[in-house]
């Protein structure tokens, strides 16, 4: 994510390394680079130019202090010009209503069914909604089946009437199917072209004014870059939607419609698309998003998608298993399903502070754990509770059953014995009060 636009703005402060104070030479030279990365990321020259303009200003005339370097004091003045820049707050989508009504528009193959799909999942998971998905693409049959797949996916319903090529009476007959039968949020899937034109905007216009909805996403693919800034620009124009949303910022993409939505339409990305699976959405947060662009990790975000999985009861026995040194393998197994189910593993390592720098040409695979759990599994359950049992003939069965080398049974039982050995210290006062501390982060000031 971002990655080309981080590396060329690390290499943009190092201008100002070995200085003892900030100049007009210094900033000059540094916030050339600036700019020069900002349009490398199709950011527009206009933008560029405006952040790099209210930078120059903010440092100009600083006081360094003395455990503060001028390249340190630069990163932070960046820091907050981007955020302000996306933001500078993150806005929470509005559900208000029975049913609520939430209307996505885009062009075609930006992402909108797929969204539709994960936002019915965020609200029915995160939110306690019972949403209700409506099929408005009455032009591609393969936008209905697509949207019935995924609402069988997440155990959401799906109302559809293929027959009827009326979207706006699809539409009004959803709400009141959900009315009837108990759905408090509808999330209504419309068509969208291969590029902008009346018909499209007339009838999504139609729709709006016709259930008069909540909230209406704009949906942009973010690896179309500034295409995407002025599409979002023309949207707006005719629906005057109340946010946007970014898919496909896992891929390929240099940011600068992430960088300048905000500028251009002065509407807020609510959401933001980082992978295939129906819980690959987040919420967007302009700060958090800074911090990883400049490589700053995003810990905050590590924690919450932590504490999505974290049961207190379960953390309670655990706790109570580690103090007593009874920390076994389907232990460690239940582990590693908390840890698959907070997402990507190379997204989650690259949330870490100076970890995502180090991985990224590293090909992390999401089955990374697969050989761990294949050598567990093939242990028997006395195995799995009593991990000392195990000796040179089991480790031997247990290779073959896993179909490992007989070396790396041997180096998985090792580090347990050493992952023991931490959690033990881990459960004494000063790994208390570090777990304490993570669980506080959420509430930083700022975030």
């Amino acid at each position: 994510m971002f990655e080309g636009l981080s590396e060329k703005l690390e290499r943009s402060f190092k201008v100002l390394k070995g200085h003892g104070h900030i100049s007009e030479v210094n900033v000059a030279e540094t916030l050339k680079e600036v700019r020069r990365a900002l349009l490398d990321a199709d950011v527009s020259f206009k933008i560029a130019k405006d952040f790099t303009d209210s930078v120059k200003e903010k440092a100009l005339g600083q006081k360094i202090l003395t455990s503060v370097s001028p390249g340190q004091l630069m990163v932070k003045i960046v820091h907050d010009e981007l955020a302000q820049l996306m933001g500078p707050e993150s806005v929470d989508i509005n559900i208000k209503g029975q049913p609520a009504i939430i209307l996505i528009a885009g062009l075609q193959g930006s992402g909108k069914t797929t969204f539709s799909a994960k936002l019915a999942n965020y609200l029915k998971s995160k939110k306690g909604r019972n949403p209700l998905l409506v099929a408005g693409d009455v032009y591609r049959p393969a936008a209905i089946d697509q949207l019935k797949v995924l609402g069988e996916q997440i155990g959401v319903k799906v109302y559809t009437e293929e027959e009827n090529k009326n979207p706006v009476k699809i539409a009004q007959n959803g709400i009141k199917y959900a009315r009837d039968y108990g759905h408090n949020l509808v999330i209504i899937d419309t068509a969208g072209r291969l590029a902008i034109d009346e018909q499209m905007m007339d009838e999504i216009s139609s729709i709006k004014k016709t259930v008069a909805p909540q909230e209406t996403l704009f949906v942009v693919d973010s690896m179309t870059g500034q295409d995407a800034v002025n599409t979002a620009k023309a949207f707006n124009d005719r629906l005057d939607y109340e946010g946007v949303v970014l898919t496909k910022l896992d891929g390929d993409t240099r940011g600068g419609a992430a960088l300048t939505i905000k500028s251009v339409v002065n509407k807020p990305i609510k959401f933001v698309g980082i992978g295939e699976k129906m819980d690959a959405i987040d919420q967007f947060h302009p700060s958090r998003m800074a911090d990883r662009i400049l490589g700053m990790g995003d810990i905050v975000s590590l924690v919450e998608k932590a504490q999505e999985q974290f049961d207190a009861d379960e953390a309670r026995k655990l706790q109570r298993k580690i103090a007593k040194n009874e920390f076994n393998f389907d232990d460690f197994l239940n582990q590693i399903k908390q840890i698959k189910k907070m997402g990507n593993v190379k997204d989650l390592m690259g949330m870490i502070p100076g970890v995502g720098k180090a991985i990224k040409n590293m090909d992390i695979d999401d089955d990374a754990f697969k050989g761990i759990e294949a050598i567990i599994h093939s242990m028997t359950p006395e195995e799995r509770a009593n991990p000392k049992i195990l000796n040179g003939s089991r480790r031997r069965r247990i290779a073959s059953g896993s179909g490992a080398e007989i070396q790396e049974v041997n180096q998985l039982i090792k580090q347990f014995g050493e992952t023991q050995k931490m959690m033990k210290m881990m459960s004494g006062g000063k790994g208390k009060n570090l777990m304490r501390a993570l669980s506080s982060a959420r509430n930083m000031p700022g975030r």
